[in-house]
């Protein structure tokens, strides 16, 4: 047998063993998580949720400073998907009966609103200069902006519509169940409230 052959042999077995060896008796790499959660406030709410929206928005974040870009210019890409619920804050409604004469009086429905925003952000095309990088604080600011700019598209859609629309529609299911029950229901005016308004 040559020593090339040999030689050969040799360098097959060592490399087959080194694979098994990293494949079955390398220690496998366990990440650690830790979390504490803490409740720290509840508290009652009377909201009526009358329609859900889905967005998307592709939001483009950098920042220039003009001069070696390569050492200073950080830009991301973020796709944000969000879930807009919007609806009636029924804290701002009045709701009065008078059993002698069989009478129910609410208010009337206040605007409709934004009540709430869940998204999702996803980052793609990070890059960032080596002498700055995304801190902390540059990722709460667009997060923020993200949401902001969910929120302008709701509110330029028709989700606000199609949640009033919603809401007149239940205002009708409880006039009928009230004279359905022999009682009267009267329906007073609210002043309106700005649409793009969120607790």
């Amino acid at each position: 047998m040559s020593n090339i052959l040999r030689l050969f042999i040799f360098m097959a077995i060592f490399l087959s063993g080194v694979f098994v060896a990293k494949y079955f008796y390398a220690p496998k790499n366990t990440p650690q998580e830790e979390a504490t959660v803490l409740l720290e406030k509840i508290q009652t709410v009377s909201k009526l949720v009358t329609v859900e929206g889905q967005f998307s928005e592709i939001y483009n974040y950098s920042e220039y400073q003009g001069y070696f870009t390569w050492l200073y210019d950080k830009k991301v890409l973020v796709r944000v998907r969000a879930t807009v619920s919007a609806g009636y804050d029924l804290e701002k409604m009045n709701f009065t009966a008078v059993p002698e004469t069989k009478t129910i009086r609410i208010s009337a429905l206040p605007e409709a609103q934004i009540l709430a925003i869940d998204h999702n952000l996803d980052y793609y095309d990070l890059s960032a200069g080596i002498f700055n990088s995304f801190s902390p604080e540059d990722y709460n600011k667009i997060n923020s902006r993200a949401k902001d700019l969910i929120r302008d598209q709701a509110l330029k859609s028709n989700l606000m519509f199609a949640a009033r629309e919603q809401g007149q529609k239940m205002m009708d299911l409880i006039k009928f169940m009230v004279e359905s029950a022999g009682w009267k229901l009267e329906i007073g005016q609210n002043p309106k409230l700005p649409t793009g308004q969120t607790n």
